[in-house]
């Protein structure tokens, strides 16, 4: 079995489990477009989106090893950060932004919040912060995410924040698969970016 037909059956079997197609394209690091026509066109069809798959799942299902990623992703916003102004509050985006966003905040001493994408809300197509961790409003905000894929999310998040009067300072991802060094104005601090030649 090749590594795309892989990848298909592991979208179809999250797909037949009820997840929403945005929560399949976060869990296999592709963009929606690409889980979209693996759900529907097939290898045989259409021809796939371009997009790259990393699997990370060595690190991200270590403790150890994702602690020390995500200690190297504050290190990489310190170190490249024009801003003088502390950071009040980490917000983590469901689901690999947490676990990253939560040990970041953990070593720094930071507020938590976390923030359930639109993508991931078949319902009302609304984000939002969860209640049960920080509040954002007012605070000077980094937010963390594993992947940017189409940046869209991350757009997406840096407006709800500035909507509900919070700073977002920086995005801190793992890996960088657009090449942009900022999104909606907010700089971003990839540790890894991935170019795809053709």
């Amino acid at each position: 079995m090749s590594s795309l037909e892989e990848l298909m059956e592991k979208a179809r079997m999250l797909h037949a489990e009820g997840h929403p197609t945005g929560q399949i394209a976060d869990e296999l690091s592709l963009s929606t477009d690409t889980i979209t026509w693996m759900l529907t066109q097939g290898k045989n069809t259409a021809s796939a989106p371009k997009d790259v798959h990393i699997d990370w799942t060595v690190v991200s299902s270590d403790a150890t090893l994702l602690s020390g990623i995500a200690s190297m992703m504050m290190v990489n916003f310190e170190n490249n950060c024009d801003e003088d102004e502390e950071i009040e509050a980490v917000v983590g985006v469901d689901a690999a932004g947490i676990p990253l966003g939560t040990l970041m905040a953990a070593e720094h001493g930071l507020n938590l919040a976390i923030y359930h994408p639109s993508k991931h809300n078949a319902d009302t197509n609304c984000g939002s912060i969860s209640g049960n961790f920080s509040k954002v409003t007012g605070k000077r905000c980094l937010i963390v995410d594993d992947c940017i894929t189409t940046g869209n999310t991350l757009a997406e998040i840096v407006t709800y924040l500035r909507r509900h009067k919070a700073h977002p300072a920086g995005i801190c991802v793992l890996f960088d698969k657009r090449g942009v060094r900022e999104i909606e104005g907010v700089p971003v601090y990839p540790l890894f970016s991935v170019k795809r030649i053709d």
